[in-house]
């Protein structure tokens, strides 16, 4: 068992080609926003889906450098395609508003005037158990007091209020 490497430098020297480095970190980091982006929301959690694939895959690249990789080399060259592709990906979204269409959601509304909207509540998975969780977590006792509410892009719902009558 070796304390110190013959070649201390040779941990940071790539053994994995680099275009294979590159390609991995970019289809891997499109995948996994492909899959958060038709899954529906609340499984995302409070985090918007760009910012949980950055996060789970900086973890997963850094794991790799520690051990899985057999140079420190490789792992920085993923963090940094994955950095790359974050920024790029944020960028675009900001920018343009195809881009922004095709990576966020868009809010779904599940109560209009008052009423509940089933057909969107089934498609975003909320039980109106949760629904009515929510609204009394928002200091609103009955849906009749809500005049619209929504589930934004990142899983969670707001809701505008009747304005009160003076």
């Amino acid at each position: 068992m070796k304390f110190i490497p013959e070649n201390p430098a040779d941990i940071f020297i790539p053994e994995m080609p680099l275009i294979e480095i590159l390609l991995r970190g970019i289809i891997l980091y499109f995948l996994i926003l492909f899959i958060l982006r038709v899954l529906p929301r609340r499984s995302a959690g409070e985090l918007g889906a760009m910012d949980l694939v950055f996060i789970l895959l900086l973890t997963e690249a850094a794991s790799h450098a520690l051990g899985d990789f057999t140079t420190l080399g490789d792992g920085m060259i993923m963090l940094l395609v994955f950095v790359i592709c974050n920024y790029g990906v944020n960028h675009l979204t900001y920018h343009y508003g195809f881009f922004r269409k095709l990576f966020e959601h868009r809010p779904v509304q599940i109560i209009k005037d008052g009423r509940l909207i089933y057909r969107n509540m089934r498609r975003e998975l909320i039980t109106k158990d949760e629904l009515m969780a929510n609204l009394r977590e928002n200091g609103i006792e009955d849906v009749s007091d809500v005049k619209k509410a929504f589930v934004e892009s990142e899983g969670n719902i707001s809701f505008i209020k009747y304005e009160e009558k003076g």
